[in-house]
């Protein structure tokens, strides 16, 4: 496989929750971008930071007019990546804007639909006990076997 360049854009999204009477902000990071670069690992980066100075979250966006321009702190951090910190009106978020090489890919796999008896027998002794989903050091195991 060559070198897959994408530039990776995650934004710090809220959901508001009531519970017991209080108001609580939930957090948590979200990809809501991944742009595959066409070219090397330096057009990735100068599109990443093109993405740091001028992508505006759906949180602000969608509360814009056309011609706001929201404040915006754009840091580089040694890792590459970079955060940004945006403020318009009373609303402020951030996102993180990441390059990155991809190095693995797989598409899905469905197992075959279950036949009638062995959706019976699980209805009448209960679902199979798990397999372990991965372990250091042990080979997956062989389609064949």
């Amino acid at each position: 496989m060559t070198a897959q360049w994408y530039v990776l854009i995650e934004e710090d999204t809220r959901e508001s929750r009531s519970a017991d009477g209080n108001d609580l902000k939930l957090h948590r990071w979200t990809l809501v971008a991944g742009h595959h670069i066409g070219g090397a690992e330096a057009d990735a980066l100068a599109v990443a930071e093109d993405a740091a100075l001028h992508y505006v979250p759906a949180v602000l966006a969608r509360h814009s007019r056309p011609g706001d321009v929201p404040a915006r702190s754009v840091f580089l951090a040694p890792d590459g990546s970079w955060l940004v910190w945006l403020k318009q009106q009373h609303r402020d978020c951030h996102i993180r804007v990441t390059v990155a090489r991809l190095v693995h890919r797989q598409e899905e796999v469905q197992a075959p639909p279950k036949s009638l008896k062995q959706k019976l027998r699980h209805a009448l002794d209960g679902p199979e006990a798990p397999s372990e989903p991965w372990a250091p050091g042990r080979e997956k195991p062989s389609a064949e076997a």
